[in-house]
């Protein structure tokens, strides 16, 4: 029996490697995603090994995060209820894909995950598991009884990793719970359970990583140029840069003038809801950028057919239905509504603010000849015809207000 376990190498991870390789008698093939979390994975492949793993695969995936995951969510203007750039949840479904690859690479009938009962990264790994994979099973320690039993708290944990002689650090706890990828840092539980708690208070200001607060941004504006192509961007300063590249350069330029942070309450897909503070400094450039970039390029119909969508397209890639034929039909209307999203955006940042400070392209709708206050010299527009564009549209309230009056002004 071969079981392929989603590894960070952390105390949960550690103690769950060892914890289902006892008891359901399996070996143990270890798996860690890079998806741009930054953190130190030299000595990882020791680690998992001693823990019980017959191998692990640490497997840099941030360039295909994001091409093929953050990128297209951006064309959609992905956002749920409209504050959370879906950072946890867009990178979700990558992990499990790749896990499943493992998987049948390695003939093996389970993965399992360390996610727990009460969150939404279960069910985003196991949609995704069921969608290209239905014939694997899945462990999921955390909805076991019996492991919850045994491991109540985080001293039970450390304790077991003494008696298994488990390699890792027994630190005492964070104050909050955190989750790292390309597009964001999330931070919730302990002390941010507390609705009320200010997170970006001076006393907090240690627990941010990609961003400064806005009061400590410079005191000076920067401006920062993006270039799209068919919906994408493509260069950042004039310089060309790969997907990846644009979110690392963005990043930077975010997190050095406090864009991008949210502090949120949101409802869970389980049906609680949540406290989370997020840190999504490129992402949020990128966002606004785009949708800058499409007020100029987008046909109005095609916008607001498209904008209708976008808390359909949120909730799919919350609720983990990524790779659901829903959101991949609804992929295929954004890939096309982005044909003529081409063209260039400058923005200023400043403390915390993003700022449209220009618009140009070479396929741009917005035409100033007919926009204009002055006289039209194309002589697209007669302003004659708004008399019966008006009185049309007017129709249909007027037969309804002279209906209401009549039956205002009857007795009894």
């Amino acid at each position: 029996m071969k079981i392929v376990l989603a590894y960070s190498g952390g105390l949960d991870t550690s103690v769950l490697l060892s914890w289902i390789k006892e008891k359901y008698q399996a070996e143990m093939i270890a798996f860690c995603a890079d998806v741009g979390q930054e953190e130190e994975l030299d000595g990882l492949e020791a680690k998992a090994l001693k823990t019980g793993a017959s191998k692990i695969y640490i497997d840099d995936l941030s360039a295909e995060f994001a091409q093929d995951f953050i990128f297209p969510m951006m064309q959609a203007g992905a956002i749920y209820e409209n504050q959370y750039f879906l950072g946890t949840s867009i990178a979700r479904p990558l992990i499990a894909k790749r896990m499943v690859e493992i998987a049948r690479l390695e003939g093996a009938d389970f993965i399992a995950h360390g996610a727990t009962g009460k969150g939404n990264d279960q069910v985003r790994f196991e949609l995704t598991a069921a969608a290209l994979a239905p014939e694997l099973q899945v462990i999921a320690p955390w909805r076991d009884a019996s492991f919850r039993a045994q491991f109540p708290g985080r001293a039970e944990m450390i304790q077991y990793c003494a008696d298994k002689q488990i390699p890792v650090e027994a630190s005492a706890k964070k104050p909050y719970s955190m989750d790292r990828n390309l597009l964001h840092i999330s931070y919730e539980a302990g002390i941010l359970e507390d609705p009320w708690l200010d997170a970006f208070a001076p006393e907090h200001k240690a627990m941010f990583k990609l961003s400064v607060s806005p009061e400590d941004a410079p005191n000076e504006a920067e401006y920062v140029t993006l270039e799209f192509l068919q919906g994408n961007c493509v260069a950042v300063n004039d310089q060309p840069l790969d997907p990846l590249g644009v979110m690392k350069a963005l990043n930077r330029l975010g997190g050095k003038h406090g864009i991008g942070r949210v502090d949120l309450v949101e409802n869970r897909f389980v049906g609680m809801k949540s406290r989370g503070v997020y840190e999504t400094p490129g992402g949020a450039i990128l966002h606004f950028a785009h949708r800058q970039m499409e007020s100029i390029t987008m046909d109005r119909e095609v916008m607001h057919l498209r904008d209708s969508l976008i808390p359909k397209y949120g909730e799919l890639v919350y609720y983990g239905f990524w790779f659901a034929p829903e959101r991949l039909a609804l992929q295929a209307l954004v890939t096309e509504s982005q044909k003529n999203v081409t063209g260039t955006i400058r923005l200023k940042l400043y403390k915390g603010n993003l700022m449209t400070a220009g618009r140009k392209s070479p396929v741009s709708l917005y035409n100033p000849h007919i926009a204009t206050m002055e006289a039209d010299p194309t002589k697209a527009y007669n302003q004659d015809d708004a008399t019966g564009f008006i009185r049309l549209n007017g129709l249909r309230l007027k037969v309804a207000a002279q209906v209401h009056q009549q039956a205002a002004q009857k007795p009894g």
